[in-house]
């Protein structure tokens, strides 16, 4: 039932939406809202606003002229391609995260040393950081090895999902209570088998929603990267690509940006069900 009322409330959240769109494109000033000069809400023409119901028939006719293939198959392949990326880039951001957090946790002068500087690092724009990663990647290649383009957008999804894993890491190794860490001191248990039988168990609740949260934030970094990087095939360059149709076309670029939304979704239930093993852990889990 839980399950139930969770898939019934994300589709009241869709229908909610697409009815304020409807409402505000139907009642809304043409020219959008304009407050001191900025606009701050958009124009409710149909170039800029198209109807839900256009959109989601859009994704059914062909991408290009009136023969082809589907819309919606071109952006099944190029998100396809994008969540291949997005999914090295997790790994990369687990492995990291989860290592920062195992070191800060056993060391104090480690915490203080590198938790602001990994507090301070999501604080740089991808947009800046994406080209420097690509010429630094570039200048790893060697005869026997070739750095390409899709490397460094895998590293751009890392750097934006390691955060997540390690505060949310850091914070379940830290939870459980004094008593306990003491009665593992008493057993004269070490510290490998203290952070294996108690720290890393009870940082269960914490974990499992930073690695969701890590999931959707690898596929805004793969997004990001792809187009800063320019990398062809993915569905951030794709929602470049097709923001040049919608003067002629404006349902078209939507379908993308639906992908990409879809995206995030599958990669955050993948985690999901990575965690079902761990439900026995899962008796209280903290929101990330």
């Amino acid at each position: 039932m839980r399950r139930l009322r969770s898939i019934g409330l994300g589709l009241a959240g869709l229908l909610l939406a697409a009815a304020v769109w409807e409402l505000y494109k139907t009642f809304g000033p043409e020219n959008g809202v304009v407050v001191a000069g900025r606009t701050i809400l958009p124009r409710t023409s149909d170039r800029a606003m198209p109807h839900v119901w256009e959109m989601a028939g859009r994704l059914f006719e062909p991408a290009v002229g009136h023969s082809g293939p589907p819309l919606w198959q071109n952006v099944l392949e190029a998100g396809l391609f994008s969540l291949r990326i997005a999914a090295v880039g997790w790994v990369i951001g687990v492995v990291v995260g989860l290592a920062l957090a195992v070191v800060m946790s056993g060391l104090k002068i480690a915490e203080a040393a590198v938790l602001p500087w990994v507090i301070l690092s999501q604080t740089v724009p991808l947009i800046a950081i994406a080209p420097l990663v690509r010429r630094w990647g570039s200048a790893l290649s060697t005869d026997g090895f070739e750095w390409e383009s899709w490397y460094s957008v895998a590293v751009i999804a890392g750097y934006l999902a390691f955060f997540p894993v390690a505060v949310g890491m850091l914070r379940g190794l830290r939870s459980p209570d004094a008593t306990h860490v003491d009665l593992m001191r008493t057993y004269g248990a070490g510290w490998w088998r203290t952070l294996r039988a108690l720290r890393l168990p009870a940082s269960v609740p914490y974990l499992l929603p930073a690695l969701r949260l890590a999931a959707a934030a690898a596929v805004i970094g793969v997004v990001v990267a792809e187009v800063s990087i320019g990398l062809r095939g993915g569905i951030g360059r794709m929602i470049i690509e097709y923001a040049q149709a919608a003067g002629g076309d404006p349902a078209k670029p939507w379908a993308p940006i639906f992908g990409a939304v879809v995206l995030g979704l599958i990669a955050a239930g993948f985690v999901t069900l990575l965690g079902l093993p761990l439900r026995r852990y899962r008796r209280s889990e903290v929101t990330a």
